[in-house]
């Protein structure tokens, strides 16, 4: 499949390119050799995400602005199966894509940039051995402004990596991505949410039965509990606004 005719799946206004894992490592393969400046970008979205995207228009523009979105998740499987019809080749999440990409002997750099103080460290510790075939060149925590980075946007500037990846939780890995593109001498650019927690042993990650089952959700939700109003009431909302897409033609 040509990367550049892929089956776009609109939710909510945001355009969710269908493609298999595979093709999606071939996507990012694509834009790690684009120039540097202004920077791509790969975000993920799923239910919760999705539902941000339908309450705030800008936030929706910027996931829309974005290279690539991939649909993560049962709800945004649910979503393409109902409003369009299709399901989804794969469920193409950062969780899954990013240790994917940089599993591969393709001798790149790339950046960290997320978590706190301490965890970043952490998570940077497990990266460099668990990655040999890419350079980690740099990392930094998430505790930074979506506007007024200069000093971490030079920072990683001046460590020249092909690809930075980003874990600060939506929307602010994404709103700090589109604000700082255009300075940012960087190819490529994912918001990768929880991954940098993973690596950081701060979270673990649902057995890949559950994962198979569509139920990942519920791991994380019994692993973190004070995400219980973005999956119990978050979950039934996003079915909501499907139907009144689906049935009355009603738009975010």
């Amino acid at each position: 499949m040509s990367v550049d005719r892929v089956a776009e799946r609109s939710i909510f206004g945001v355009p969710i390119t269908d493609v298999s894992m595979r093709d999606a490592l071939a996507i990012c393969d694509s834009l790690l050799g684009s120039s540097p400046t202004p920077s791509r970008s790969i975000f993920f979205v799923n239910a919760s995400t999705l539902n941000l995207a339908w309450e705030d228009p800008a936030y929706r523009a910027v996931l829309a602005d974005a290279d690539r979105v991939f649909g993560d998740g049962t709800g945004v499987r649910w979503a393409v199966r109902f409003l369009h019809g299709a399901r989804l080749l794969d469920n193409v999440n950062g969780t899954d894509l990013a240790p994917a990409l940089l599993g591969r002997e393709l001798g790149l750099r790339y950046y960290l940039l997320g978590a706190s103080a301490d965890a970043i460290e952490r998570a940077a510790a497990h990266a460099r051995v668990a990655f040999p075939g890419w350079q980690l060149v740099g990392h930094h925590h998430g505790y930074v402004p979506v506007d007024g980075s200069d000093a971490v946007v030079d920072k990683i500037n001046a460590s020249r990596p092909h690809l930075l990846l980003v874990g600060m939780g939506n929307p602010k890995q994404e709103l700090w991505i589109h604000a700082q593109r255009a300075r940012l001498a960087v190819p490529l650019c994912m918001g990768i949410g929880g991954l940098l927690d993973y690596w950081a042993g701060d979270l673990e990650r649902a057995p890949a039965w559950v994962r198979g089952l569509g139920f990942e959700w519920v791991h994380l939700l019994l692993a973190q509990p004070r995400k219980f109003r973005r999956y119990v009431f978050g979950n039934p909302l996003f079915l909501a606004r499907l139907a009144r897409v689906k049935w009355f033609g009603k738009r975010p």
